[in-house]
């Protein structure tokens, strides 16, 4: 039996592949084609901020995992600091188990959608469409935003993302060890002390 990753007619995650490029696929058809269905500025306006977000969501948390074995996320410390964090899966066994099918659709997909979306900036300035511009902000945003994290991640990172959960848990943990130790200690008051007899 063939690998599955190393077949060409056949795809470990078809489902995932799928929903990676119809997110973001719908939210250019419609920002496209809307005014051929509704003149309403806000309908379209809300189908695809929907759409939009579903892609941003689906890319970063599933499809950057299970397709290419990378994540990017973000957490704030008690400190209130916020700290970016870009994981790699670049062990030999995973890389090879990955569908180099999947991961040129993967790249393709999260390249391509911005370049139309860039376009789409320049047509909306140049033809004076500022409520239509707001809108592509929002998309290049949420498009660069994942462009961004996994280029890091694929070319910056070099963690495991068995070993980051771990390394976090024991940043976390001797962070509080120390607030422990460094804290300053409430000494209770002597209760032994004479009275001196000065009113």
């Amino acid at each position: 039996m063939r690998d599955p990753s190393r077949a060409g007619e056949k795809y470990t995650h078809p489902y995932v592949t799928f929903f990676h490029l119809f997110f973001r696929g719908a939210a250019i058809v419609i920002y496209m084609f809307c005014g051929w269905f509704s003149d309403s500025f806000i309908t379209s306006f809300v189908f695809v901020v929907l759409f939009l977000s579903a892609d941003f969501w689906t890319v970063k948390n599933i499809s950057g995992r299970l397709l290419v074995g990378l994540r990017w996320w973000n957490y704030v410390d008690d400190d209130g600091v916020s700290h970016w964090v870009f994981e790699s899966k670049n062990s030999e066994s995973y890389q090879s188990r990955i569908n180099k099918h999947e991961q040129r659709i993967f790249w393709l997909g999260l390249i391509l959608c911005p370049v139309f979306w860039g376009l789409f900036f320049l047509m909306a300035l140049f033809g004076l469409k500022f409520k239509w511009l707001l809108l592509v902000m929002i998309a290049i945003a949420l498009n660069a935003a994942n462009l961004y994290g996994y280029i890091k991640c694929n070319y910056g990172a070099g963690k495991d993302l068995n070993s980051a959960a771990t390394d976090f848990v024991k940043t976390q943990l001797f962070k509080n060890a120390m607030d422990i130790m460094t804290k300053p200690s409430t000494a209770q008051p002597p209760t032994n002390v004479r009275p001196t007899g000065i009113v």
